[in-house]
């Protein structure tokens, strides 16, 4: 298995920088795939036990001067690497000033993601500073445990409102309750809402957008079957979502919310060169 990127342009080291941020706040550890096309960053957890899924996809052609990489084999020509977000923010805070930032699979003691940062330099010598991070190499017999998440069969899809104002919201609403409910409806509207055996509050949005969905050429309309002014509701692990939206670094262009209702919400953000999914189930009561 061989991989080396090389990242010049500064626009895309800081971008590519945002996107790995954004990943770090929400994880510990997820898994890194790299085709010849794209790199994911990927978190299945069990869905069943209330965990998370997230789903992040770069087109390597927008963010890299120089690609190569050579997979397991030919018939299966892609790596997946076990990876510390985290580990690779801290090895780009130096980037930000870069002339150009190298990631490379390396074998030192153990297999390692390497990261060259070549600095400015008041002399002719270069700078470049070097760090290793270690990775674990996912054997290709659990490669089917990181597939894509199927779209869900939503009941309401909507705009979200902007995000630094839902993040004012819910950083209220979570010293009040471990859950939060989000409501939408065809109609344009949303309301969040928390609920104890002393205090009921909701927050309500109105005149949002209402999507309609097309996936690989597939249109994916909302249910046909329900009233435009009836609510989809989801409730969720309040901390979960409040991270979810702190996390942003990405400045998405939109971020659509897909209700399932008493089941899931899906949230896609949608940038232009990169797309990120976050699953996030119900918890009963």
């Amino acid at each position: 298995m061989k991989f080396r990127g090389k990242i010049v342009d500064p626009n895309c080291i800081h971008h590519f920088n945002n996107v790995v941020s954004t990943i770090s706040k929400l994880v510990k550890t997820c898994i890194m795939r790299i085709t010849e096309d794209k790199v994911f960053f990927i978190l299945s957890e069990r869905v069943g036990d209330g965990g998370a899924q997230i789903w992040c996809e770069l087109p390597q052609s927008h963010f890299f001067d120089e690609y190569a990489m050579e997979g397991v084999s030919a018939e299966s020509n892609e790596i997946y690497l076990e990876v510390a977000p985290d580990l690779l923010v801290r090895s780009l805070r130096t980037a930000h000033s870069a002339k150009w930032v190298k990631i490379k699979l390396t074998k030192k003691n153990f297999p390692c993601l390497t990261i060259e940062v070549d600095l400015p330099s008041g002399s002719i010598h270069q700078r470049l500073v070097v760090h290793d991070i270690p990775v674990s190499i996912v054997a290709r017999k659990h490669w089917p445990d990181f597939t894509e998440p199927e779209m869900p069969s939503f009941d309401v899809s909507i705009a979200m409102p902007q995000m630094k104002l839902l993040k004012n919201v819910v950083d209220k609403m979570k010293n009040l309750s471990n859950y939060l409910s989000l409501s939408a409806n065809n109609n344009g509207e949303m309301k969040l809402s928390v609920e104890t055996d002393m205090v009921s509050i909701s927050t309500h949005f109105q005149n949002l957008f209402n999507p309609s969905w097309s996936k690989d050429g597939s249109q994916m309309p909302p249910s046909q079957d329900r009233d435009s002014l009836e609510f989809a509701t989801s409730r969720v692990d309040i901390r979960r979502f409040a991270q979810f939206l702190n996390s942003q670094q990405v400045n998405p262009d939109r971020v659509v919310c897909n209700v399932v209702h008493h089941r899931m919400l899906h949230f896609f953000l949608l940038h232009d060169d990169v797309s990120l999914q976050y699953f996030l189930p119900v918890v009963s009561r």
